[in-house]
C-alpha cells in the first residue's frame, strides 16, 4: 500500500524536465494531445513504479492494476470483475494514443510501465459490466456511464456542438470547448482531449484549458492568510470597494496551467499600497479566476478559430454574483449558470441513460437544459482589455520563479526559497 499521489502534486517536475530536455514534448503531445506535466497521472505511475517497494515486482507478475478513480470505482463495484475506464479518463493519463485510440507502446516504454497493468478502454456511454450484489446492496445494476469530471460536465452542460464551450469554476477551472469528431493539434499550449464516445459513434474531440487554482486561491485567504472566515465573505469584501485599485493577484500556488504550463511560476500580488485593504486582496483573487478564464478563451479563439457566443458555467463558484458578472464584463459574451449546477454528475446520469435506452437521442437531452441566470456583460471593451493588460503584466512577473530566484542567489550571495511575491507596479 501507497499514499495516493493527487493531480496537484509535483514531485515528478524532474522526471517531466528530463522528458522534455530529450526533445518528446511535441511527439508526445501530437499523440497524447496532452503536455508533458506533473499534472497527468503517467509520470505519477512511474514514479511509484520507482519507488514505492516492491512495486514494479509486483506490476511485472501482475499482482497490480492501475487506473485513474472511475476504474478503482468500476473495480469495486464489480467485486472485482471489471478492469475498465472510458476514452475520456484514458486520454488523460499521458499514455493514451487519441489518435490511434490505444495505449502507446513507445509511451510505456520510455516510462516503463507494463501494458498488463492498464485497464480495458470501454465507450463512455455503453454497459461496461453489472454491479456485485454482495457490494451493492444485493442488486445487479448495469454500470452503463463513465466519463472524466469535465467532459461529463461538458456533456452535462448539452455542448453537443462544434463550438459550444464551458467552464466549470471549483478548486481548479477547466474551460472545455467542443470540436467535433476531429482532433485539433494545439499551438496555443492548450490540452486536445476526447469528450466522449457514445456507442459505436465516433469519438468526439474538445480543446481543454485546465487552471490549477481558482476557487483554491479563495480557500487560501480562509486558510493560509487568514483575512476571511468562509469563501463567500469574498463576494461580500469584492462589492465593498469600487474596482481593484491596481492590485492583481496570480495565483500560480502550484506553477502556472493553460496557456502558460510553467511549473515554476510563483504567487504574486502586486500593486499593494497603504490604501490596499484585504477587500483589494479579496477582489483580485476572485478578478483573477476571470482573467485566467480569458487567457484560455483567447488561445481558443486563435487555435479553432471560433469567436466565442456564449459561456457556460458550472462548479461551486459560479454562485458568485460578483464572479460571474465580472467574467462576463471581461470576456464580453453572456455567461449563462444552467438551473442544475451538479452538471458532472448530471452528464454521467445523461451518457448512461442514453447506454440503456431510457432516453432515445442528445436531441432529446438537449431540449432538457435550463439557465438558471443569465449574465449580460455591463463594461464597455476598452476599460475590460485595459484590466486584461495588466493582469498579462502581473503573470509575466510570476512566470519563471525558479529562474528568477536561482538569478537573484547567484548574484547576491545568499539563498531565497520560493514565495509569494509582494511588490508595486
Amino acid at each position: 500500500m501507497a499514499r495516493a499521489i493527487v493531480w496537484q502534486d509535483r514531485r515528478t517536475s524532474s522526471l517531466c524536465d528530463g522528458l522534455k530536455q530529450e526533445g518528446l514534448e511535441p511527439v508526445w503531445q501530437e499523440k497524447t494531445g496532452l503536455l508533458i506535466d506533473p499534472y497527468f497521472s503517467g509520470t505519477k505511475v512511474a514514479w511509484m513504479l520507482d519507488h514505492v517497494d516492491g512495486l514494479r515486482g509486483r506490476s511485472v507478475n501482475g499482482d497490480i492494476a492501475f487506473g485513474t478513480i472511475d476504474t478503482w470505482l468500476v473495480w469495486k463495484l464489480t467485486g472485482g470483475a471489471g478492469h475498465v475506464t472510458d476514452y475520456s479518463n484514458a486520454s488523460r493519463t499521458l499514455l493514451y494514443n487519441i489518435r490511434e485510440l490505444d495505449w502507446d507502446g513507445e509511451i510505456l516504454a520510455r516510462l516503463d510501465i507494463p501494458r498488463a497493468i492498464l485497464p480495458e478502454v470501454k465507450p463512455s456511454s455503453a454497459v461496461c459490466g453489472v454491479t456485485d450484489p454482495r457490494v451493492f446492496f444485493g442488486q445487479r445494476v448495469p454500470i452503463a456511464g463513465i466519463a472524466g469530471d469535465q467532459q461529463a460536465a461538458l456533456f452535462g452542460q448539452a455542448c453537443y456542438r462544434a463550438g459550444l464551450a464551458k467552464n466549470t469554476y471549483g478548486t481548479g477551472s477547466f474551460l472545455l470547448m467542443n470540436t467535433g469528431s476531429q482532433p485539433i493539434a494545439s499551438k496555443e499550449r492548450l490540452l486536445t482531449t476526447i469528450a466522449w464516445r457514445i456507442g459505436t459513434e465516433p469519438v468526439q474531440y474538445a480543446l481543454e484549458g485546465a487552471i490549477f487554482i481558482t476557487g483554491a486561491a479563495i480557500q487560501w485567504l480562509r486558510d493560509g492568510l487568514g483575512i476571511i472566515s468562509n469563501a463567500s465573505e469574498s463576494e461580500n469584501l469584492a462589492t465593498s470597494v469600487a474596482g481593484n485599485d491596481d492590485v492583481y493577484f496570480v495565483p500560480a500556488l502550484v506553477g502556472l496551467g493553460a496557456p502558460h504550463w510553467d511549473a515554476y511560476a510563483r504567487g504574486t500580488i502586486i500593486g499593494l499600497t497603504r490604501g490596499t485593504t484585504r477587500a483589494h486582496i479579496a477582489r483580485a483573487a476572485l478578478e483573477s479566476i476571470c482573467y485566467q478564464t480569458r487567457d484560455v478563451v483567447e488561445a481558443m479563439r486563435r487555435e479553432s478559430g471560433i469567436q466565442l457566443k456564449e459561456l457556460r458555467a458550472d462548479g461551486g463558484a459560479a454562485g458568485n454574483q460578483f464572479l460571474m458578472q465580472f467574467q462576463s464584463d471581461l470576456l464580453g459574451v453572456p455567461v449563462e449558470v444552467p438551473a442544475v449546477s451538479e452538471t458532472t454528475a448530471l452528464g454521467a446520469g445523461y451518457l448512461a441513460g442514453l447506454a440503456i435506452g431510457f432516453w432515445d437521442s442528445q436531441e432529446e437531452l438537449d431540449a432538457k437544459w435550463q439557465m438558471g441566470r443569465r449574465y449580460e456583460p455591463r463594461m464597455n471593451a476598452s476599460e475590460s482589455d485595459h484590466l486584461y493588460a495588466r493582469w498579462q503584466q502581473a503573470v509575466e512577473r510570476s512566470e519563471d520563479g525558479q529562474g528568477l530566484l536561482e538569478a537573484m542567489n547567484n548574484d547576491k550571495g545568499y539563498r531565497l526559497r520560493p514565495t509569494a511575491c509582494v511588490g508595486e507596479t
